[in-house]
């Protein structure tokens, strides 16, 4: 059992061109620390709050499955700030189409499945001879792996299963007592978790959706590589953190609701019209509810036009409803185009019935 300590980063501070100031900050010499003693720390990356530990210490990465709860199963991201640093991770050389797409999107949300070193331990990998690697483009995430020269293992700073958090005060909710430390530097600027690629002869595979989309990688990779989208099948061990599991979910039961779905017929025939209820729309679909005879809590979820609002706000939504006290969510599913597919991806994991 911890005391938690949170530490906070300035928010005028946090600028990529401040990476060598954040480095000195006591919150990142502090964090430092407990990485180099093999404990784990949260910390904001521009995706989600992530949990952190020395990748290549099998006892420091054993304490990020204890502290979420996580299946020993479901492999880690690994965290990089330099390219060099990636050499001492995977085996064998880099293909081409990986050279470009770490040329154009690293720093950033996406990550990359490499065969793995035998430098990696196997509790990192789940066992699996691949080893999934990013590089983050947060200055505080730049900063403490700066700070430590380690690479991080770091998933997701929740409790397995459940929305991952976009603020330090999600982390603390979840793991207060579990863990020693978390840095806050506020809001997480994507939301969402980073895309995950496998690349094959010939093929680019999207593991999990995420910022980076299929149209940005066919932007790339050009003519050279089919990208698709795979979909995981059970008996099929996951290269990816989120293809498993159920994942993202609040305690209350979540239905997704179709966009050629009548929410008003819904809430009828389910006897659902009530207090106990709450729907979560478009600010588009909200201004056609006001005008019938709803007698749930609505909230607004973003204009349909800005999906990047969206996705940036969809855990911080899910979470605060959870803690509301409603029987049951409605949301509404919004368009599987750009960011669109990861925000639906997301809430397809979580919910409990599509109507």
């Amino acid at each position: 059992m911890y005391k938690t300590a949170v530490l906070k980063i300035k928010r005028d501070l946090i600028n990529n061109k401040n990476i060598e100031i954040i480095e000195q900050t006591k919150a990142i010499k502090k964090a430092a620390e407990l990485i180099v003693e093999n404990e784990v720390v949260a910390f904001p990356t521009e995706t989600v709050y992530g949990l952190g530990a020395n990748a290549l210490k099998e006892k420091a990465v054993l304490k990020i499955f204890e502290a979420k709860g996580r299946p020993t199963d479901n492999p880690l991201i690994v965290h990089i700030s330099r390219r060099e640093q990636l050499f001492k991770l995977i085996k064998g050389c880099i293909l081409k189409a990986a050279d470009k797409l770490i040329d154009e999107f690293w720093p950033g949300p996406l990550t990359i499945i490499f065969k793995k070193s035998s430098r990696v331990p196997q509790i990192t990998t789940a066992g699996l001879d691949t080893v999934a690697v990013r590089m983050p483009s947060h200055p505080i995430a730049l900063a403490l792996i700066n700070q430590t020269e380690l690479p991080l293992a770091a998933p997701s700073a929740n409790s397995s299963g459940f929305p991952s958090p976009t603020h330090a005060e999600h982390v603390y909710s979840d793991l207060n007592g579990k863990i020693p430390l978390i840095v806050d530097g506020g809001i997480c600027d994507i939301g969402l978790e980073s895309t995950v690629i496998e690349i094959q002869s010939g093929q680019v595979n999207i593991l999990r959706p995420g910022a980076i989309t299929i149209e940005m990688i066919k932007g790339v990779v050009g003519n050279t590589h089919l990208v698709k989208t795979i979909n995981h099948k059970e008996h099929v061990r996951p290269k990816s953190p989120g293809m498993k599991y159920k994942h993202y979910a609040p305690s209350t039961p979540l239905w997704i609701v179709k966009k050629s779905s009548s929410i008003t017929k819904i809430l009828k025939k389910n006897d659902i019209n009530n207090e106990k209820t709450l729907i979560i729309v478009s600010s588009e679909t909200l201004q056609d509810l006001r005008s019938n005879q709803i007698k749930t809590k609505i909230k607004d979820l973003g204009s349909i036009n800005d999906l990047d609002y969206i996705a940036k706000n969809l855990f911080k939504i899910l979470r605060e409803s959870d803690l509301e006290g409603f029987k049951l969510i409605l949301i509404e599913e919004v368009s599987k185009r750009d960011i669109g597919i990861a925000v639906m991806n997301r809430l397809t994991k979580a919910a409990t019935k599509i109507i």
